[in-house]
This record gives C-alpha cells, sequence and structure tokens, in this order.
C-alpha cells in the first residue's frame, strides 16, 4: 500500500528483504532454505543460498515502499 500525499515513509519490513543495486535492480533472498531442509540436496541448498532479482512486474511495488532507495 502506497500513501497519498505527505512524506513517503520506508516500510521497514520491505527495506529488510529487498536491496536496491545502483542501477536500478531490486535483489532479494530466495525462499525455501529455512526448514526441512534434510531431503534437499546439497546443490539445491547452495542455489538457494544465492541472491536473486525480483520479478519486473514486482520492481515498482517494491520500490514503492522504498522511496529513498
Amino acid at each position: 500500500m502506497t500513501r497519498k500525499g505527505g512524506i513517503n515513509k520506508t516500510r521497514k519490513a520491505v527495506a529488510k528483504r529487498f536491496k536496491v543495486t545502483g542501477t536500478g535492480k531490486v535483489l532479494r533472498r530466495k525462499q525455501g532454505k529455512r526448514h526441512v531442509l534434510q531431503k534437499k540436496s546439497s546443490k539445491r541448498k547452495r542455489q538457494l543460498g544465492k541472491v536473486a532479482l525480483v520479478d519486473e512486474t514486482q520492481v515498482w511495488a517494491v520500490k514503492q515502499n522504498l522511496p529513498f532507495a
């Protein structure tokens, strides 16, 4: 949800989950590496540890909640 009028505040929950690069791309962590790791292969767990880009259809929504990024 975005604010109408006034100052834009940073959504702290969004700020903790996403990072905006210098070129404007938005980075996120991959889901699925918290629990039930025993059945996942080492390769799968290793790949889940890497960062990923937010899909371009969602970038606008994330940046609306990070007005100073």
